[in-house]
């Protein structure tokens, strides 16, 4: 089968070439090292990953942001309070009065060895991104596995009894949910709705905002389509459901992406399929230089379609 490139959509909607407008949000994948291991991770992350971000990487994402005034980091993984300098990393930033968001899976939090980690996200003004697929057991479980959905509310009320979630906290815990197949997510603001209906009503659970995030072509979800023989006909519906808007405010025009050896990339996506930063931008943290980076020319494929089909996709959801 041959699909459309995504560069000619582009060009099209003249769009092309997909350039940078700028850097508001520096993100750090610090590890592929998880306790879980989805069926949907593209990050392929699991507990027998050995890639870690040395101490020396996270120095160089310091001295690199400090000559900047990007105001938000966000830090993910695979789980990223595993890596041992997570906590370290985490002051640092804050102590440079940047915003930082951390992406939990939540059954971290519950972990014997990481019971403290929803009070150090409190006392440090961490803004929670949680990975939860759904608010029933059985939806969730059989995307992340037995016994996650339980794990996982236990760390949600943990969150939500020190502050998160509540609008006068200032503590801010947003869910993330990705769906179950090879079909675009529903309508943000109406799953959000449903989510918060159902885990107050069940469970007396509160949070502030739902991202739905797009399932992309990459890593263990590629693998399920291929598998499954659905990659021709998810790639169909991604292609056919471009849209414009979405890709003029796709997240990696204004996201710069650093794995855990500090190579440069633009988004996450990109970082798992190897495709890092080029077009004369540096492509590593230790060659920063802001300017390149601001107005790069974005690295493409065909996995692109996967943020920019429908409403649209981005680590904060849909865009459009």
């Amino acid at each position: 089968m041959t699909l459309k490139p995504f560069d000619a959509a582009l060009s099209e909607s003249k769009l092309y070439p997909l350039t940078a407008t700028g850097i508001t949000v520096f993100q750090v994948n610090i590890g592929k090292l998880c306790n879980q291991a989805c069926k949907h991770c593209h990050v392929e992350a699991g507990p027998g990953r050995k890639e870690t971000m040395p101490k020396q990487i996270m120095q160089a994402c310091l001295e690199a942001l400090e000559k900047t005034d990007i105001p938000t980091v966000d830090i993910t993984g695979g789980a990223p309070e595993m890596n041992p300098d997570f906590k370290w990393f985490v002051k640092e930033f804050r102590n440079r009065n940047r915003h930082v968001m951390v992406r939990s899976n939540l059954t971290i939090l519950v972990e014997p060895d990481y019971k403290n980690l929803a009070e150090f996200f409190a006392e440090n003004r961490v803004e929670v991104v949680a990975s939860l697929p759904y608010y029933s057991e059985q939806t969730a479980d059989r995307q992340r596995g037995a016994g996650v959905f339980k794990k996982s509310l236990e760390a949600l009320k943990r969150l939500n009894g020190i502050g998160y979630g509540r609008e006068d906290s200032g503590l801010v815990l947003n869910l993330v949910y990705n769906p179950a197949g090879a079909f675009l997510p529903p309508s943000q603001k109406s799953l959000e709705a449903d989510f918060k209906r159902e885990l107050l009503k069940r469970h007396g659970i509160i949070f502030n905002n739902l991202y739905t995030i797009t399932n992309m072509p990459v890593g263990r979800f590629l693998n399920y389509l291929n598998a499954s023989e659905n990659y021709d006909g998810y790639m169909e519906k991604l292609i056919s459901s471009y849209n414009p808007n979405a890709a003029s405010q796709a997240m990696c025009r204004y996201t710069l992406s650093v794995a855990w050896d500090g190579s440069l990339y633009d988004c996450d996506f990109n970082q798992m399929l190897g495709m890092k930063v080029n077009h004369g931008a540096p492509s590593n943290i230790k060659e920063f230089d802001l300017n390149k980076l601001c107005n790069r020319r974005i690295a493409t494929g065909i996995h692109c379609y996967g943020c920019t089909a429908g409403a649209g996709s981005s680590c904060g959801g849909a865009v459009a």
